[in-house]
């Protein structure tokens, strides 16, 4: 084959120089993974999942008498994780096996850590301050015995006792002027028992890593842990893309690299044996809608966190596959009858409480038409408890424009 001419070879060498310039400058010659956000220069708090101005609608629309925020707030104080006279249970080993059985600690683990949630949030709006010291005596019961989590499901139960901990613990720290002495130790359990265990990620289904980054998020900012907030967001942005379907994503759903789902079988078997992908479907919409709703929801809290952070993920990709997610679940939850190519004609019902925080903030603050999502989230007002990492959203989120 005779050489290329001279300016051919030019040309080459100039089109080389060219990729070489913009691979080295971020380019878009090369596919690029989501962007990770950022963590904050100076963290906000109050500042996971609910921030200080939140609070204060919320407080300010109960104490007005004002619905749904007034049912809202009764139906929390008329709740058992309410109780002032609540004893903490902690355990030095949370041992939870698949389904928590064996279940050691794991539900009094899970109650508590909501239980110090709800009385945090019951000072907030009472200004009673045994609320908030019942919220401190329940943290410190634990920062000063859990030493580690075991069996099959510790690094969900992590995520999930790991979830609504630094949402009670941002809230007592930030605005109860009574002190709370312990709070070093309480962060070291986060520091030291939980962080470990979260940032690593799971490669289960993914509502369990979408939990996981819920915590690490969470518990990154109560700690102002920057390079732990940017590793859990980075995995965050990856598992979202992964989990919620959009038909700009291409013939099959993307992945996380580290499952090597690099076959369209094991994509299929992955998602729960389902080969027609439509935009809104997850990868656990044909197991349980509960499953999924945790999934959701998790993806809701720390598009929420990094909202009140500074940086809105909800105009990012994960904003329209949470509309979409929420969007397609609602339609089916709502009664709609199941197409043949959808989970083979049938699906389990039961999304629970997750529809709140990311309804308000892409509808009501964003103007997006979401007429499934507010049917479904109108109908379950007020939004209580999944008893797992989920609590009261229709008082602190409801129709809250902050």
């Amino acid at each position: 084959m005779p050489a290329a001419p001279p300016h051919s070879r030019r040309g080459s060498r100039a089109a080389l120089l060219l990729a070489l310039v913009a691979v080295l400058t971020g380019g878009l010659l090369l596919p690029r993974a989501p962007r990770a956000e950022a963590a904050p220069t100076t963290f906000v708090h109050p500042g996971v999942t609910v921030s200080r101005a939140q609070l204060d609608f919320a407080r300010g629309k109960v104490l007005a008498g004002v619905q749904p925020w007034k049912g809202a707030y009764d139906q929390m104080a008329a709740s058992s994780y309410a109780s002032l006279s609540r004893t903490p249970k902690p355990w030095a080993t949370v041992e939870c096996g698949s389904y928590s059985n064996p279940n050691y600690g794991c539900t009094d683990e899970r109650q508590d850590a909501i239980a110090a949630y709800t009385d945090a949030l019951a000072w907030y709006i009472t200004r009673d301050a045994r609320y908030a010291q019942k919220a401190i005596e329940i943290m410190d019961a634990w920062s000063a015995v859990i030493r580690s989590h075991t069996n099959s499901n510790a690094p969900l139960q992590t995520g999930w006792a790991g979830s609504s901990w630094p949402k009670a613990a941002e809230i007592i720290k930030y605005t109860y002027t009574g002190g709370w002495p312990n709070a070093g130790r309480f962060a070291t359990m986060l520091r030291d028992v939980y962080l470990p265990v979260v940032i690593k990620g799971s490669n289960s289904n993914g509502n369990w890593e979408l939990s996981m980054m819920e915590a690490a998020v969470g518990i990154s900012v109560f700690l102002e842990d920057k390079a732990s907030y940017d590793t859990a967001m980075a995995k965050f942005r990856t598992r979202t893309a992964a989990y919620v379907y959009l038909a700009s994503d291409g013939d099959l759903p993307k992945t996380v690299p580290s499952q090597n789902l690099n076959t369209r079988d094991k994509i299929v078997s992955y998602w729960q044996g389902q080969s027609t992908f439509v935009t809104g479907l997850t990868q656990e919409t044909c197991r349980d809608f509960t499953h999924t709703g945790y999934g959701i929801s998790a993806i809701s809290h720390v598009a929420e966190t990094s909202r009140i952070q500074g940086q809105d993920l909800y105009g990012t990709d994960v904003g329209e596959r949470l509309r979409q997610a929420l969007g397609f679940q609602s339609k089916y939850e709502l009664g709609a009858s199941v197409p043949s190519w959808l989970c083979g004609g049938s699906v389990n019902r039961g999304l629970g409480p997750v529809t709140e925080v990311g309804y308000n903030a892409l509808h009501n603050r964003l103007g997006i038409a979401m007429t499934n999502t507010q049917a479904l989230t109108q109908q379950n007002r007020p939004a209580g408890t999944n008893a797992l990492f989920v609590a009261w959203e229709t008082l602190t989120h409801g129709d809250n424009p902050a």
